[in-house]
């Protein structure tokens, strides 16, 4: 099945294929799968394979890959993946200021206590992710603005006004396949016992949540707008502080925010959606 990374973005591959109403003989390119999913082309090229390997895709000669069956959908892990606990170790040492915004990948490896090959794993999955960046000629930068409360307040209130605009916007829909998964994760994430590398999966969960309703705007630039916050939220959200009393209060709060979407209630929608980011807000605050 490969790694949780390639797994998950075998299902993202399927999410898009059965979101654009693909048929047997469609031609799925890297590019723009690379481009829509924020990730590069060699992670999209080993997913198709795999799903070639399953005979879903095939390769045709001057064509590419097209689409052979139509594959049925994967339901998302919700068991941590292996490693989970090493980002949170990451997230950890740089909240508490032990990791600097510019730091070698041996510094990690003392303070972490682990091997080369798992931290170079973390680091290179980070940098997928774009929370990291190569330094030219040595060691790792940080793009996050986790220790940055002002940012942090700032990113909040950016966020207020693009999510409420993209609930308003007049080419506003969702696709019932996503909201019905949105809403099985968020049951599964309420139901399963909380640990500490659940952090993980519900911040995963919750950013694909936001940026899935911002791309129903149908708008690019909010879209873009809302992955790169995803991106800078990221670390900080990896080591949660909030405990799971707020993991219920995020999950109910977006559960009602998607009933209100599924009747058609913008309005609505849109003023949970200001009510719920004003709270994430204010508890980021009394945590920091």
């Amino acid at each position: 099945m490969g790694t949780p990374l390639q797994q998950d973005l075998m299902r993202r591959i399927v999410d898009v294929i059965h979101e654009d109403g693909l048929k047997p003989g469609a031609r799925l390119r890297q590019s723009q799968l690379a481009d829509r999913l924020r990730v590069s082309r060699t992670p999209v090229r080993i997913a198709l394979e795999r799903l070639e390997e399953e005979g879903f895709v095939q390769h045709e000669p001057n064509r590419g890959m097209m689409l052979a069956a139509i594959p049925p959908r994967i339901e998302a892990v919700e068991a941590p993946p292996a490693g989970e606990e090493l980002l949170i170790a990451i997230a950890k040492l740089r909240r508490e200021g032990k990791l600097a915004e510019q730091f070698a990948e041996l510094e990690l490896m003392r303070l972490t206590g682990r091997e080369r090959t798992p931290v170079r794993q973390a680091l290179i999955k980070l940098e997928g992710l774009g929370v990291i960046q190569r330094r030219k000629g040595y060691g790792w930068q940080f793009f996050d603005p986790v220790r940055d409360m002002r940012a942090r307040e700032e990113s909040y209130n950016f966020r207020l006004l693009i999510e409420c605009a993209a609930i308003l916007s007049p080419e506003f829909s969702l696709s019932t396949d996503w909201v019905n998964s949105m809403r099985k994760r968020h049951e599964a994430m309420l139901a399963n016992p909380w640990t500490e590398t659940s952090s993980v999966t519900l911040f995963e969960m919750n950013a694909e949540f936001h940026l899935g309703i911002s791309a129903a705007s149908k708008n690019r630039y909010i879209e873009e707008a809302m992955h790169r916050q995803n991106q800078l939220r990221r670390l900080s959200n990896y080591n949660w502080q909030h405990g799971s009393d707020r993991v219920a209060v995020t999950c109910r709060e977006h559960l009602e925010i998607l009933d209100r979407l599924e009747c058609g209630d913008n309005e609505v929608a849109a003023a949970l959606m200001r009510k719920h980011l004003t709270g994430a807000r204010e508890t980021v605050k009394v945590a920091f």
